[in-house]
């Protein structure tokens, strides 16, 4: 466990410094360049406790290089995201080990890296608000929530089609019932992905802009009332009574921040939230969806036969495996144990959808 805390560690002060280089506000480069020092003084820590020398300091794992491709090609902003999970499992397994080894208390630093992070940009006047509000934004977005969607929608489609697509392999001989089937599978999995996306955006910015809506009707009917909610919103940040109190009635009297104080404070809404297309989101899923379902099928255009199931077999495996392996840059598990591991889930089920379509083609044919 240790050799894999130092190269997490490693990996964090690596993804850090990738984040300060990229990074535009000068105050917030420096912040990163900050943490990845400290990243870095835990690695160090962690080898001198081992006996290990400081100049076999270890490179960054293929991870955090494939991470720093995906921030190159599609935003660091998913880097940021997916270093805050890497954080807490740091933490959760450095407080499994105290525990274990009969010793509860842990430091600080062990496990609230992301704390200090927040509450470093929190308390830095120099940072701009605009720097806040996309660290804000990021933070929201743990793991590079987009980046894990299309890792799992293609998941989806290709499991569920791989099973599908051998189910009616092992049931008919025909070339054409599988090509129908698995094309069938591929557009009504997606559709109801696409609809389900939809449906889920759609109604939770309608949720949302009522209750925003509630809140402005609010400070419209009782200002009074909503000035005492800023109020005791102060106090619990740990402002004295009498300054919050001060605060809440000079705030009130500008409606519109007011409520946008409400707003993110009372109610939990990021107004950036309310900005996601319902379209876009529908159209992701369905492509997502349909890239990992046309797997399985693609062998059944060129072949036939139990040789067209054994390519698609193969084509799958290769997908599951890659599938798998990119599990990891969320998890930070080993990439053969989580590639094989979804290799192993997906043949499994293709095997049994794959048996019992040849029984039912039995039956049909006795």
């Amino acid at each position: 466990m240790t050799l894999k805390n130092i190269q997490t560690e490693v990996d964090a002060s690596f993804l850090y410094d990738v984040l300060a280089t990229h990074e535009e506000d000068p105050n917030v480069a420096e912040i990163f360049r900050q943490m990845s020092d400290i990243e870095r003084s835990h690695a160090l820590a962690f080898m001198a406790k081992n006996n290990m020398p400081p100049e076999s300091f270890p490179s960054p794992s293929g991870r955090a290089k494939t991470l720093r491709f995906i921030g190159k090609v599609l935003g660091y902003d998913y880097i940021l995201g997916i270093l805050m999970d890497t954080e807490k499992s740091l933490s959760s397994s450095i407080i499994q080990a105290r525990k274990k080894a009969g010793n509860s208390d842990h430091s600080i630093s062990d496990t609230a890296h992301v704390t200090i992070l927040k509450n470093i940009l929190d308390n830095q006047t120099k940072v701009s608000g605009s720097s806040l509000a996309r660290f804000e934004k990021r933070h929201r977005s743990v793991g590079g929530n987009a980046l894990r969607a299309a890792v799992l929608g293609g998941n989806d489609g290709l499991v569920s089609n791989f099973s599908l697509v051998m189910g009616i392999a092992g049931a008919t001989s025909g070339n054409s019932e599988v090509l129908l089937a698995g094309m069938a599978g591929l557009l009504a999995g997606a559709l109801s992905m696409a609809l389900g996306e939809w449906i889920s955006v759609k109604s939770s910015q309608e949720l949302y802009e009522n209750q925003m809506n509630l809140e402005m009707e609010e400070l419209e009917v009782n200002p009074d009332g909503e000035e005492r909610e800023i109020a005791l919103i102060y106090m619990a940040k740990g402002i004295p009574e009498n300054q919050a109190k001060e605060m809440a009635s000079e705030i009130i009297k500008d409606t519109s921040k007011a409520h946008a104080l409400l707003v993110k404070e009372e109610l939990g809404i990021n107004h950036e939230e309310l900005k996601g297309s319902a379209m876009e989101a529908a159209i992701t899923s369905f492509l997502l969806f349909a890239i990992g379902a046309i797997i399985p099928v693609i062998p059944f255009f060129f072949f036939a036969g139990f040789k067209a199931v054994i390519f698609s077999t193969i084509l799958s495996a290769l997908g599951l495996f890659i599938i798998g392996s990119a599990i990891t840059l969320f998890t930070g598990k080993s990439v053969w144990f989580s590639g094989m591991r979804q290799v192993l889930f997906g043949l499994a089920a293709a095997a049994i959808t794959y048996g019992i379509g040849s029984l039912i083609g039995v039956q049909i044919a006795g």
